[in-house]
């Protein structure tokens, strides 16, 4: 127990400013494939689930001529604090499903963030030893559960598993949400989240571990 002394001691001169800095919390991850993918969806999901666990959040998506087959992408950001702007050149981290996605956006990812891979349809990886990539074919889990157009519910269980950032459960209920008008497509799409998740966090999904990163 400190005496009254003490901490009298511990107080600063008269005249001395004592500056406190508070650390805030902000991530961005982009979101990127090809139009018809769904990617766009998986990125709203995510954002939704940040919100409601009471995350300051911004959902960014792309829309133009891209949206018809071409380069798809959202940037979302979430932050404990007031978001100054929600235009982000170089995320934090980026998940992609398809190859000239990865081509495009791996190079402005920031060093030590995450790179997650639909490895079904990219049979490369960035080829940066300084992001923490993990492959997972969202495109063969979603055909072995038996909807084939749930690949973007498989990529965001992964990259919920891997961020840590938003509960599972968050993120489960968020999808139930949103397909509560197709009841029927509800239990499919919540069990592709969750096997997403389950291969993300397999060893063997990693190309690179957290530790081996260089920072």
């Amino acid at each position: 127990m400190l005496s009254l002394r003490a901490v009298r001691n511990a107080r600063p001169p008269r005249g001395k400013r004592i500056e406190v800095r508070i650390l805030k919390m902000q991530m961005e991850v982009r979101f990127a494939g090809f139009g018809g993918q769904g990617i766009l969806l998986a990125g709203k999901l995510y954002a939704e689930a940040a919100m409601e666990e009471g995350k300051q959040v911004a959902w960014i998506p792309s829309y133009g001529p891209e949206m018809r087959g071409g380069t798809a992408y959202c940037t979302v950001v979430i932050a404990d604090h007031l978001i100054g702007s929600p235009i982000v050149n170089f995320p934090g981290h980026l998940v992609v499903m398809n190859r000239p996605s990865l081509e495009k956006f791996a190079p402005d990812t920031r060093p030590g963030g995450i790179c997650l891979v639909n490895s079904s349809l990219i049979p490369i990886t960035s080829g940066r030893d300084d992001l923490i990539e993990v492959l997972v074919p969202c495109n063969h889990i979603a055909n072995e559960y038996g909807n084939p157009r749930g690949a973007n519910m498989v990529v965001l269980g992964a990259f919920t598993a891997l961020s840590k950032l938003i509960a599972i459960e968050t993120v489960e209920s968020i999808v139930r949400h949103e397909f509560a008008a197709k009841p029927k497509l509800i239990e499919g799409n919540v069990a592709l989240v969750h096997l997403g998740a389950k291969a993300a966090v397999d060893p063997k999904a990693r190309v690179m571990q957290a530790a081996e990163v260089a920072v």
